[in-house]
């Protein structure tokens, strides 16, 4: 049987890691900033979050959510007290297509409404309604085609209001921090005037921090920045910083029913032991305050080099957008110096998502090399 070909591969196949760091399978050593697409928080085979899943193995690894899992609350204790919200709901999944579906069902459930407001390069996901809310015709199915989706410019405030006064929508869902579609930051303008907004129509502001949220931002949640609290937030990558998990944060003023959502494997025991283990990490070593320290070195420097057309970002989260397209500069990173990082669906952008943990000395690394590639023409 051949796998499905899915995506563009590098011929690369790692092997082992630690920290920030990769080896393939010739034990050549690479460093990594990119993540797999921001879900490496902590950093690669951290010993906490070794030992946590470990121990969990060796006592039980799966129940269906029929019994009780007491890790669960655990995780939602720890979940609430780091990241400010500690009235809030929480529910498990497996994914951040998950976490947005079962977010923009709970939106239509509580408010008995079918239409949604998406905006200009956004990206929620590949499933169902979530890829009809992303900014993407290639990815959308006649089978997901809808006339559900209300696609508005980002960080127009005005085009909102408008497109809520018909008072038909069920939920407004916007990124924390644009991330495919290539860091692109709202303002907190903005951020605020969909708080505003939303409680005026009586629709609910979900807030997608699958890719921005877990301290990526210098803020636990990248919305923080706003001073804004939504109605629903969705997390995923960084969560598990490799285990597939997700989950959705809700709002006490909605209610629970039972039917209304479910899932096998979510909240399983490794999954809440690897986010678990996540957070531990985080409040212990400080990673939130570090990405934000990291982050400004990281742009700050950025800003200076040459062919740089513009930087944008907070925290971790760091889009450098060249005056040409990056796919080349992206390729000789990789080749010559051994340094991963992501693309966007603006050409010229690259992504940089390091751990929360990455240091000043691994961040010049890359600095030095892009430097050096750029002054060499690549």
């Amino acid at each position: 049987m051949n796998l499905f070909d899915v995506y563009p591969l590098f011929d690369i196949t790692p092997v082992k890691a630690l920290g920030s760091k990769l080896w393939d399978e010739n034990g050549i050593e690479y460093l990594d900033l990119y993540g797999g697409h921001a879900v490496i928080s902590i950093g690669h085979s951290h010993p906490h979050y070794v030992q946590r899943l470990t121990e969990q193995l060796n006592n039980i690894g799966f129940y269906s959510n029929s019994v009780k899992i007491p890790q669960q609350q655990e995780l939602a204790d720890k979940l609430g007290q780091l990241s400010g919200y500690p009235d809030y709901q929480f529910f498990m999944i497996n994914s951040g297509a998950e976490a947005n579906e079962n977010a923009l069902k709970l939106a239509s459930f509580h408010t008995g409404r079918k239409k949604v407001i998406s905006f200009s390069k956004s990206f929620h996901g590949r499933t169902s309604a979530v890829v009809a809310a992303t900014d993407d015709r290639s990815l959308i199915a006649p089978v997901n085609e809808t006339d559900n989706i209300l696609f508005l410019p980002f960080n127009d405030s005005a085009a909102v209001e408008e497109a809520l006064a018909k008072n038909e929508v069920a939920a407004i869902i916007v990124e924390g921090i644009q991330g495919v579609g290539g860091v692109n930051i709202p303002t907190m303008q903005f951020l605020q005037d969909l708080e505003k907004l939303a409680k005026k129509h009586g629709a609910l502001l979900i807030l997608d921090e699958i890719q921005s949220g877990y301290g990526r931002s210098g803020k636990f949640f990248a919305h923080q920045h706003a001073g804004i609290k939504p109605d629903l937030i969705t997390i995923a990558k960084g969560m598990g910083n490799g285990f597939p998990v997700g989950g959705v944060l809700i709002s006490p003023e909605i209610s629970a029913k039972h039917g209304m959502l479910g899932t096998t494997f979510g909240g399983n025991y490794l999954a809440c032991a690897a986010a678990l283990a996540v957070l531990e990490v985080m409040e212990q070593e400080n990673l939130v305050e570090n990405a934000a320290k990291m982050g400004d070195y990281l742009m700050e420097k950025a800003k200076a080099l040459p062919g740089v057309r513009e930087v944008r970002g907070q925290g971790l989260m760091v889009g450098i957008e060249l005056e040409q397209p990056c796919a080349p500069l992206r390729k000789a990173l990789l080749d010559e110096y051994r340094i991963f990082t992501g693309s966007a669906s603006n050409k010229n952008t690259i992504r940089v998502l390091p751990a929360l943990n990455v240091t000043q000395v691994e961040l010049y690394r890359f600095l030095e090399a892009f430097a050096e590639l750029v002054s060499r023409g690549a």
